[in-house]
């Protein structure tokens, strides 16, 4: 006769699959693979969306992994903070990047910042990211992803995207708006993904996580330093020249903050965006009838683009500090509690998307948010969304086929992560020249 599984020994299975659950979503390892981080979003924001997390040598927080508490806490700015801790990171890795700064965090860049700071800070460059201000940056995207394909057209069939194509196309775009040479692109790139993506094998600088982020981070700030001493002595149309010469709230920048402006811009200013390129084109590639029905239909490209955020959802978690007692979904939440958001679990919250892990080019609507949402919504989100198109557009109107050819593989971070390496190859169509001759 077969005995009915006791309550407690339900319970215990419960808290043990969530538990696991939880070291996916907050691994390094997890976020390199869907197929196991879907299913652990899946089962917390079934069983625990607001779970309380407690591992040694990591100081507790809450996991929120449901779409509506995430939008709650994002647009409730003065019941939550950024800047007391904005990042999950281990305590040691913490303890080595303070005593690098003296301060709580390793940078204070506008992700970092709470009102009044937020604001003034962010108002500094906001304009040069508004849509009249891109007009001119639009057009020369357009001669911009032309010539990105046009270079690996012209030496080889096969390459890797995310490596040949989308990194160096958008590091291009935010160099430019900062005015560095296209010369210092590689190595700026190099550094800034280091700092963002510490944890990853294929970024680190070091051994350790924070001894990686240190490392980019100095080399990073002597560069910036030697950009803005320049710019202070001969001032350019460029966003360095800005930043050099802001007085955000009626006197100059701050050093800490002048090259934590920098850093965010390189680091947010590129990387995400290029996850999100070569993240697309996987997904284009894993669903053949979705890239067949977006050749036949170019006008979807937009709804694409939408879908393609939504699906790769670069930035993986921020987080948020309690500043009162409050609650979110009816659980009380105490002053002084810490709140990881994780995006990519909202995004694909079944309860606001149909079909949620399936790839769909005319998803409407589709208010996802890997953009954030409220007060610290990504400044550059018009930017990134013009470049994609450029890029997707040229793309799909020089090739008649796209194959993956080897192994994809992802970047091992909890905080950035997507598409690192995507080869392929491309069949080019042939131009009209050719098909004169």
């Amino acid at each position: 006769m077969s005995v009915a599984p006791s309550s407690s020994s339900q319970t215990d299975r419960r808290s043990v699959a969530i538990d696991r659950a939880v070291d996916v979503v907050i691994s390094s390892r997890g976020h390199a693979s869907p197929t196991r981080l879907e299913s652990a979003c899946a089962l917390l924001r079934q069983q625990a969306p607001l779970h309380w997390v407690e591992r040694p040598g990591v100081r507790p927080f809450r996991a929120v992994t449901r779409y509506a508490d995430i939008l709650s806490i994002e647009t409730r700015g003065g019941e939550f903070a950024a800047g007391p801790r904005t990042y999950l990171a281990s305590e040691t890795s913490e303890a080595v990047l303070q005593r690098v700064t003296g301060k709580p965090q390793l940078v204070r860049s506008l992700t970092e910042m709470d009102p009044p700071d937020h604001g003034a800070y962010r108002a500094l460059i906001q304009g040069a990211f508004a849509p009249p201000a891109l007009r001119e940056t639009e057009l020369w995207l357009a001669h911009w992803a032309a010539e990105m394909i046009d270079r690996v057209a012209s030496r080889v069939r096969s390459f890797d995207f995310a490596v040949d194509v989308a990194l160096p196309f958008t590091f291009r775009v935010i160099g430019r708006m900062l005015g560095t040479p296209e010369a210092d692109d590689a190595r700026l790139a190099r550094l800034a993904q280091a700092f963002v993506g510490a944890e990853d094998p294929q970024r680190r600088l070091a051994e350790s996580p924070g001894d990686t982020m240190r490392m980019a981070m100095l080399a990073l700030r002597d560069y910036f330093e030697a950009v803005v001493a320049d710019r202070r002595a001969k001032p350019r149309d460029d966003l360095a020249s800005l930043i050099a010469h802001a007085e955000p709230h009626g006197a100059a920048m701050p050093h800490y903050e002048l090259i934590s402006y920098f850093i965010l811009l390189v680091t947010a200013g590129h990387d995400t965006t290029a996850l999100a390129l070569a993240g697309g084109l996987e997904a284009l590639l894993a669903a053949p009838d979705q890239m067949a029905r977006l050749r036949a239909e170019p006008e979807l490209l937009d709804s694409a683009i939408e879908e393609m955020l939504r699906w790769t959802t670069p930035v993986r978690h921020f987080m948020r500090t309690a500043v009162c007692d409050t609650e979110v979904a009816g659980q009380p939440i105490r002053e002084g509690e810490a709140l990881a958001l994780f995006f990519h679990s909202a995004n694909r919250d079944e309860a606001v998307f149909a079909e949620a892990n399936a790839f769909r080019i005319d998803r409407s609507p589709n208010p996802h948010i890997a953009f954030g949402r409220g007060p610290h919504i990504c400044m550059g989100l018009q930017l990134a969304r013009m470049q994609m198109r450029a890029l997707f557009a040229a793309l799909l109107q020089r090739t008649d086929r796209i194959e993956l050819t080897g192994r994809v593989r992802r970047v091992q971070s909890p905080f950035m992560s997507g598409v690192s390496r995507l080869p392929v190859r491309l069949n080019f169509r042939a131009l009209r020249s050719e098909a004169a001759e």
